[in-house]
Parts: structure tokens; sequence; C-alpha cells
């Protein structure tokens, strides 16, 4: 028996995110660098993604994330505005981990003003590292409720760290 190709399209057979709106209330303006992170994560998230609520039908779906009593929250609805589900995740898990990933961002952005190429290489391949790791925590604590590929928990953790932001 062979084994089962990775689906080259994700969301073909599953659903997927048509659009994401982040919390006005839960985030804040910051650096253009960590600005320009955001809006990529969503044109990216928006452009290709695997996003399926466990015990739903495959859709388009919307995601709301916002940041309520320092638990982040994932607000699910269809395109047409139907409520599917919210989960609220403790951000415990992830509170290392966004620590260390906006502190090697920093290194990162002031790398890229004075630091030589292979420096700048040298950070960025820790960057990934950490954001690597953060996304798999992150698809750790969405399994039995979210599922979703490695490439859409990335950038799902880009906009979980845009959140952090505002603290």
């Amino acid at each position: 028996m062979s084994e089962p190709q990775a689906d080259s399209n994700p969301g073909a057979t599953g659903g997927r995110l048509v659009d994401v709106v982040l919390d006005e209330a839960s985030i804040s303006r910051s650096t253009p660098e960590v600005e320009h992170d955001r809006a990529v994560a969503i044109y990216d998230l928006i452009e290709e993604n695997s996003f399926q609520p466990v015990g739903h039908q495959p859709a388009r779906f919307v995601l709301s994330l916002s940041l309520v009593e320092k638990k982040l929250v994932f607000r699910v609805k269809t395109e047409d505005d139907q409520e599917v589900v919210t989960h609220v995740l403790s951000l415990t898990p992830l509170r290392k981990i966004v620590k260390d990933y906006d502190l090697i961002c920093e290194s990162y952005y002031e790398a890229i003003r004075h630091a030589t190429p292979s420096q700048i290489e040298a950070i960025d391949m820790g960057r990934r590292g950490v954001h690597n790791e953060g996304s798999a925590i992150l698809m750790e604590r969405l399994e039995g409720k979210i599922e979703v590929d490695m490439q859409t928990a990335r950038r799902l953790f880009t906009l979980v760290y845009a959140l952090h932001w505002k603290g």
C-alpha cells in the first residue's frame, strides 16, 4: 500500500482562510519592520493556507485574532458571517518563545542596518529556527481544535507575535 501524497494545494480538500482580521484593540503600531512582517503574513496566509476547524464542514473561513485577558482568541466564521467556533488559548506555552523571537528580531533588524551579509544570514537562520519552534507550539495548541499545516502555523505565529507587541 502506498503512502498518501502530500497535497500540493493546501485547503483543496479542507477549509481555507479567505480573510484574517486582527483586533485593533489588541495591537498597537510598532516598528516599520514588524508592520511589514504583519502585512506580509496576512497576505501570504490568505494566498495559501490550510485551515480546518475540527468537527466542521470544509468552507471558506474568516479568522479574527485578538487578545482578551492575556489569552489568545481565535474566532472563526464562514465567509458569509456564520459563527463557526471560538477557541481561547492560554498564552503561557507561547510566552517564552515569543520573548525569544522578539529578542532575535531586534538583533536581526539592527544587523540589517550595520552588519555584514554573513552576520545577517547567521542571525536570520536563528530567527527562522525560533519562528519554526513557535509555529510548532502553536500547532500543538491548536491540535484537536483547528487543523493547520506548518506554513499556515508559521504565518499565524507571525500574527501572534504582532499581537504580542501591544505590551
